[in-house]
């Protein structure tokens, strides 16, 4: 029985070994210093120093042995996590966790790098103790974050270094009022570690292979949900439901176009209708004007694995009520479950002015 086990291990082991290594994983360590934009003048007293921090994260490199990885020059995936001092008082401090995704450009030297996340200040608005901070309306906020960097990897054994920009923006998407957020726009600098001594080799089975890719047109219901405030603060939080639907055309194996139509349910707004009505004459608001919308948009999707980067470009053509101007922008993120059903993130917005974080359910017919 003894030697029976014994070769039973001994196989286990020489499979396991003879298993080809398809990923790798290093860390990063960055400084950072730099100046809250000033995007609205509303914010000129919260920019009182050069806000600083530091980034450490936790990447994994892909090599090209899934077919995706090799269409986007082998990224990296992982996570990050920001601390930074706003040098205000009423800003404080914020710490942000975030999954991010690392693309590379000349040779891999530069890296961009897109994150998206969670943050938590300590010091968010509060009408007694904290009323200058008209920028965080609550201690939870979501936060985009981007990085290009130059990067030279194992230059002192598994040591490297790094420097480049980052852009930090905070803000609670109107969850709660006050929401004028902020955009921190700084240089850093710092070092990888690689944590495998050895890397595993490149695959290139789409070298030169032209990939073809057609499909018909697919048809999409989504339904959108959330909650958020007007800019009144105070005003109450209320639930929004967006009822969407698109046909969507891929264009090749990585993108596809989309054409559809939104109605919008914001309760918000019809707060906003009733506040102005009795609280502006002047403005001439009835109190009687329909709080629903509804907008025609075109979109962009990017595919990338099974999550997707979605754009869209709206315009109401059905706009009683006068809010924000007659366009309207989504951008987010798509989760394919299947080939029919997918979730998504997305944040819609005015221009730089943010109306909701929306979460919604859809399916691909």
């Amino acid at each position: 029985m003894k030697p029976f086990l014994t070769y039973i291990l001994l196989l286990c082991s020489l499979v396991v070994l003879g298993q080809q290594k398809t990923h790798s994983s290093y860390i990063d360590l960055s400084y950072f210093r730099g100046n809250v934009a000033l995007h609205n003048n509303d914010i000129l007293h919260l920019i009182e120093g050069h806000p600083e921090g530091y980034i450490l994260s936790w990447n994994k490199k892909t090599y090209g042995y899934n077919d995706w990885e090799q269409r986007y020059n082998y990224p990296d995936y992982g996570v990050t996590y920001v601390y930074q001092n706003l040098k205000s008082d009423a800003l404080g401090t914020v710490a942000s966790a975030y999954a991010h995704y690392n693309f590379y450009f000349f040779k891999r030297n530069l890296m961009f790098r897109i994150a998206q996340g969670i943050a938590y200040t300590d010091r968010p608005y509060n009408k007694v103790h904290n009323y200058r901070n008209i920028a965080y309306g609550s201690h939870i906020m979501s936060s985009t974050f981007a990085m290009v960097n130059y990067k030279k990897e194992r230059l002192f054994g598994r040591f490297g270094v790094q420097a480049g920009l980052s852009l930090i923006h905070y803000s609670n998407a109107n969850v709660k009022a006050p929401n004028l957020s902020t955009n921190s726009m700084t240089l850093n600098v710092g070092v990888t570690y690689n944590i495998d001594e050895v890397e595993p080799e490149y695959s290139t089975t789409l070298k030169g292979v032209k990939e073809k890719f057609t499909e018909p047109i697919k048809y999409n219901l989504v339904f959108r949900t959330g909650i958020n405030e007007s800019d009144v603060v105070g005003s109450g939080q209320f639930p929004f439901y967006v009822a969407s639907a698109y046909a969507g055309k891929r264009i090749g194996i990585k993108s596809a176009l989309q054409l559809g139509t939104d109605v919008f349910f914001s309760k918000f707004l019809e707060e906003l209708i009733y506040y102005q009505s009795v609280s502006y004459p002047e403005e001439d608001v009835s109190g009687d004007e329909d709080y629903k919308r509804v907008g025609v948009f075109a979109g962009h999707e990017l595919f990338v694995n099974r999550i997707s980067l979605v754009t869209q470009f709206g315009y109401y053509v059905y706009y009683p009520f006068d809010f924000e101007g007659r366009t309207y922008l989504r951008i987010g993120l798509k989760r394919y479950f299947g080939k029919k059903i997918f979730g998504a993130m997305t944040l819609k917005s005015h221009g730089a002015k943010a109306e909701a974080v929306e979460f919604g359910i859809g399916i691909r017919l």
